[in-house]
């Protein structure tokens, strides 16, 4: 068996793993590469092998970045089946439509830019139509259950505890009396989540495939997560101003309306009007209200009390877009959930281009933001950001809740690798930022003396852990996009400056002259950013990375 990795090798987004046993192909994953115009452009790259050819894909679960390209395969002749767990299957069905839908509309916004400028229109990387094509190939399968992919190859389905539905992969090949057992974890949960029951214990495996996403830090704990965003909350109700959620559709905006259910049935906060701004997240809210097998003992005991975690009173939901325009119309404190997570596309430009200049506003970023993001740049610090086309100073206080995290942090994972017993097992560090996965690789050589690869995207590893590396090396440069933009940044500033100096000179009111002060606090921190981020790319290429 050969396995050749597609993406989510020295990068996070991008999941896809090529299985090739004898003359049958298959795929763990096919996800969408996020986080920036270098990253987005590996999604139109042409796919490494012939999508008619594949036997089936195996999905760990139905987060973009693992599900993503999924239409594009079918658009390009795939016809096999989708095995995935049944929530998996479920979701599917409405953020792949979703998915489409984005890619329908970006292709729309940029053919209109083209066209202005005399260029040729733009083609999505595919449409609603490709995505509804996918849903009739899902194949449902029970959890902990043994099926046949072939004669010789078997996969089993265990909780992976990250969103509804996550997967560990454990796949069997070979004849019996010279088995292998290779392990994906997809992403990987932790224990004490509050929705979820936690990762299986898996505790054999020859060759492991292990995510790293926070590979080197610790999340903060849920009971300091909880105060944080009571204290967000609180901040901006005190202001009478709005709290800006960017979550992502699936799980972490049902952990959200967990906590804040929870912070209204104790009166600890007063009530105020919560803003449910998504109509894929309200859609995935009622998947989950019909899924209570999945959840923890303390989640099925709320349902079982008569109290759905994830409605409440105050909870509004908006659908229409009229209705998410016309929250920016209401005075006074509200909460405002919409999409996406890192701020990239949907709802959540909206608002904060209307409230992220207003002091008083909390923005609370509960999750990984992928380097060349608008929500990496909140919470790097930026001063001054572009949305939709416009300029906006950030006024509005910033709060990370890292204890929200869906993924295993450096103790969980350590943790959970550490049950595995086979001191000769293969380990492949891989759905990570390289430093990242480097450092977290070192870690586990160190504590368990196990043999340790980070793979990059095009190596292709034999079951028996044996690499051949990619001829062509797909160079991962994340500091990039946030040169570009902090450039590009520094140069709309420049020609700002310039009109506001001009008009200094002819004797304007004292307030455009602290409008020019900000600009220049702002410019002055930009260029020291991009300056950071040109000597770090400028280390590297020195040392041969």
């Amino acid at each position: 068996m050969q396995i050749t990795c597609l993406g989510a090798s020295r990068c996070v987004t991008g999941s896809s793993f090529l299985i090739e046993n004898g003359q049958k192909k298959y795929l763990v994953d096919c996800g969408l590469f996020q986080g920036g115009r270098q990253m987005e452009r590996l999604n139109h790259s042409p796919w490494g092998f012939n999508p008619a050819e594949i036997e089936a894909l195996i999905l760990t679960h139905t987060h973009i970045d693992h599900s993503g390209r999924i239409p594009r395969l079918v658009k390009d002749g795939f016809r096999g089946k989708i095995y995935a767990s049944g929530p998996t299957a479920e979701l599917a069905k409405i953020l792949l439509l979703d998915s489409a839908h984005i890619q329908e509309m970006e292709a729309e916004w940029h053919g209109r830019k083209n066209k202005r400028k005399g260029e040729s229109a733009v083609e999505p990387l595919y449409r609603i139509e490709d995505a509804e094509a996918c849903l009739p190939l899902f194949e449902p399968v029970k959890e902990d259950e043994v099926f046949r992919l072939d004669a010789d190859m078997s996969v089993t389905f265990h909780n992976a505890g990250h969103i509804l539905g996550s997967s560990i992969l454990e796949i069997g090949c070979g004849p019996a009396e010279r088995r292998r057992k290779i392990v994906f974890t997809g992403d990987l949960g932790y224990k004490g989540h509050m929705i979820l029951r936690p990762p299986a214990i898996l505790t054999e495996a020859d060759l492991l495939f292990i995510e790293s996403t926070y590979g080197n830090r610790n999340h903060k704990s849920l009971v300091e997560s909880e105060e944080e965003l009571l204290h967000a909350i609180r901040y901006s109700r005190e202001h009478g101003e709005k709290v800006l959620i960017p979550a992502f559709a699936v799980e972490r905006t049902q952990e959200l309306l967990f906590m804040i259910g929870k912070f209204f049935r104790q009166k600890l906060i007063a009530p105020m009007p919560v803003y449910l701004d998504s109509p894929l997240a309200i859609a995935t809210t009622t998947i989950f209200s019909h899924m209570q097998q999945y959840y923890d003992a303390e989640t099925r005991a709320l349902f079982d009390s008569g109290n759905d975690p994830f409605h409440f009173d105050q909870l509004v939901c908006t659908r229409s877009s009229q209705e998410s325009m016309d929250i920016n119309n209401q005075a006074g404190p509200a909460i405002v959930i919409a999409g996406n997570g890192m701020c990239s596309a949907g709802r959540i430009r909206h608002h904060l281009k209307h409230n992220l200049w207003r002091p008083g506003c909390s923005l609370v970023i509960a999750g990984y933001q992928a380097v060349g993001t608008l929500g990496r740049s909140l919470v790097e610090g930026a001063r001054m950001v572009k949305i939709l086309g416009e300029r906006v100073v950030v006024r509005a206080k910033i709060f990370t809740i890292g204890g929200l995290s869906a993924h295993a942090d450096q103790n969980g994972l350590l943790e959970w690798l550490g049950h595995f017993k086979n001191p000769a097992m293969r380990v492949n560090v891989i759905h990570g930022e390289s430093a990242v996965s480097d450092e977290f690789a070192e870690l586990i050589r160190r504590k368990f003396n196990l043999k340790v690869y980070v793979p990059s995207i095009g190596d292709r590893i034999s079951d028996e852990g044996e690499v051949e590396r990619a001829q062509k090396v797909v160079e991962i440069q994340p500091q990039a996009p946030a040169i570009d933009f902090y450039l590009e940044e520094l140069a709309q500033k420049a020609d700002a400056l310039r009109t506001l100096l001009a008009g200094a000179k002819a004797g304007l009111p004292p307030h455009v002259l602290q409008t020019i002060e900000e600009e220049m606090a702002s410019a002055r921190s930009h260029l020291e950013d991009a300056l950071s981020s040109a000597r770090g790319i400028d280390r590297n290429a020195k040392a041969g990375k």
